[in-house]
């Protein structure tokens, strides 16, 4: 069959997308484009400052090297501190997050209203960040340690709370029946039918929210929140850079860390 022949005999050439499909695409694409430029052009950006960027970055790179090694003797105790805040933070998330998880979830809770209060509960600690959460408890507890461990974990109920609620609305409902036609209790289910389809699910979500706070944790010193983040601050304003890249780089390494172990015991759970 020759190529004329073929096409008479088949016109309709395959396209991947209709023509309403492909509108709809192109009307995305200029929607996404539209606001783009609509967020620029509303913000206030001095670009006559981009023109020497470059220089101004070459020229913090030279003031940070070489590292002031001298100063490292001052990190371990705020490094320990930043991970005793993301360690501790986590365990108090566990205590709290997990209860609202089920009340969260629409197969556990025990009415509209609890479901309601539970989504409220994990939405309002997603949509505050951890430096605004350790404002607030800077405020309330003082500068220090405990205010970074409460900041920690009023953030973390919110993404822990969600992923196990999630969890909790697709386990199998054959077990869930089968120990509920034996009379068992309403806790008894929970215990013995829920939890243990969850269980993964909460090893893993916990790990890795660990390794987040970690990264959160380092940055709560801003504000007086305690760890790391102090020190950083401080030399910062002192315009002391070379103690700055020692202190990047001592963060950087127990992020690298605290991924590793992670990715571990996360590799382990599945």
């Amino acid at each position: 069959m020759t190529v004329e022949e073929h096409a008479r005999r088949y016109p309709e050439v395959w396209r991947r997308f209709s023509p309403r499909e492909t509108l709809t695409r192109y009307v995305w694409y200029v929607s996404i484009v539209f606001v783009a430029v609509w967020s620029v052009s509303n913000l206030d950006i001095s670009w006559f400052y981009f023109l020497d960027a470059h220089l101004q970055l070459a020229d913090l790179a030279i003031r940070m090297w070489p590292p002031d090694v001298a100063f490292t003797a001052l990190l371990l105790a705020p490094l320990v501190e930043t991970i005793h805040i993301a360690t501790l933070g986590t365990a108090v998330t566990v205590v709290i997050a997990f209860p609202i998880a089920f009340l969260a979830a629409r197969n556990t809770t025990f009415n509209a209203a609890t479901w309601f209060i539970g989504r409220f509960i994990l939405v309002a600690s997603r949509s505050v960040n951890t430096v605004v959460w350790g404002l607030l408890f800077v405020a309330i507890f003082g500068p220090g340690p405990v205010a970074g461990i409460w900041a920690i974990a009023f953030r973390s109920i919110g993404f822990m709370g969600k992923l196990v609620a999630e969890a909790i609305e697709e386990i199998d409902r054959g077990a869930v029946e089968a120990i509920e036609a034996t009379g068992a209790s309403r806790l008894q289910v929970l215990w013995i039918g829920i939890l243990p389809q969850v269980l993964p699910v909460i090893y893993g979500t916990t790990v890795y929210r660990w390794d987040i706070n970690i990264r959160e944790s380092t940055v709560l010193g801003f504000v007086g929140a305690g760890g790391i983040g102090i020190l950083l601050y401080s030399s910062i304003n002192q315009f002391q850079w070379r103690e700055v890249a020692v202190i990047l780089v001592a963060v950087f390494g127990v992020v690298v860390v605290s991924e590793l172990i992670s990715a571990t015991v996360r590799q382990r759970i599945t």
